[in-house]
């Protein structure tokens, strides 16, 4: 008799399309650490000169993205997404729906295209929040941009916290118990969510103990775009432990959760 083969589902995975940075590294892993064997992640990139409002915008207007969503298409996915906060908010909500809209043009992947701004607005509708305790590692005037953009989809920004830093790399070396830290330090008792925004800034490993602690919903782009991707997909391919967003999308008990 054939015994149980671990990786038997990779073949016929949720697959999750992904444009990225090419400069950054936690995107994918987070996602994978997030994943059960039902989804996989295929990734295409694009390059990003700084973490300033000028090389974000010079980013998004390259040809690259284009050339991105062209190659990445070209496998058979289930979605698309865009896995850039600061860059799908730069300039307003327009902006961010416009992007989708290319996206899906580009892709042929009508109604299953996101955005990292796109997700993260549909997970704080999701848990009902209100106002919320925003935390990143941006300079101030990417904050600015963020905090106008959470406030015209109906989340205002209490208290918000930045790191000022304007290397795609040095994001992604800030520890991750720095980031829990920083996140319980901006919360406030009015905000009923904390939004850990940046997908190459540490933060799923720390959702479920933020909220323990915290008493309230913490989302991250990382793992807003990663759920939101399931919910287009309508796939149940979450690993449970990563805080009460996820918890919809985790295999029902008797499914298991392979991976």
């Amino acid at each position: 008799m054939r015994p149980p083969l671990p990786l038997a589902a990779l073949n016929t995975a949720t697959r999750i399309g992904l444009i990225y940075m090419a400069s950054s590294t936690l995107m994918e892993a987070e996602m994978y650490a997030m994943a059960t064997h039902s989804a996989t992640i295929h990734t295409s990139r694009i390059t990003l000169p700084s973490v300033t409002v000028d090389g974000i915008d010079a980013m998004m207007r390259s040809p690259e993205l284009r050339t991105a969503a062209d190659l990445v298409a070209q496998a058979p996915l289930d979605v698309l997404v865009f896995g850039g906060t600061s860059a799908s908010f730069l300039h307003g909500t327009a902006w961010d729906r416009m992007l989708v809209d290319h996206l899906e043009r580009w892709s042929g992947l009508t109604g299953r295209c996101t955005t990292t701004s796109t997700a993260s607005i549909a997970a704080l509708d999701a848990l009902g929040a209100g106002p919320i305790a925003l935390v990143t590692p941006y300079r101030s005037e990417v904050i600015e941009r963020a905090e106008r953009f959470f406030a015209e989809n109906g989340h205002p920004v209490l208290n918000s916290v930045g790191l000022g830093i304007t290397s795609d790399r040095e994001l992604a070396e800030v520890p991750l118990e720095d980031v829990y830290d920083l996140a319980v330090r901006t919360d406030t008792p009015e905000a009923t969510a904390v939004f850990i925004s940046c997908t190459n800034f540490a933060s799923v490993g720390a959702i479920a103990a933020l909220e323990e602690e915290l008493g309230k919903p913490v989302v991250s782009a990382v793992q807003a775009s990663f759920w939101y991707a399931l919910e287009l997909a309508g796939a149940d391919a979450a690993k449970p432990g990563f805080g009460r967003l996820l918890n919809s999308r985790v295999p029902a008990a008797g499914q298991g959760v392979p991976g």
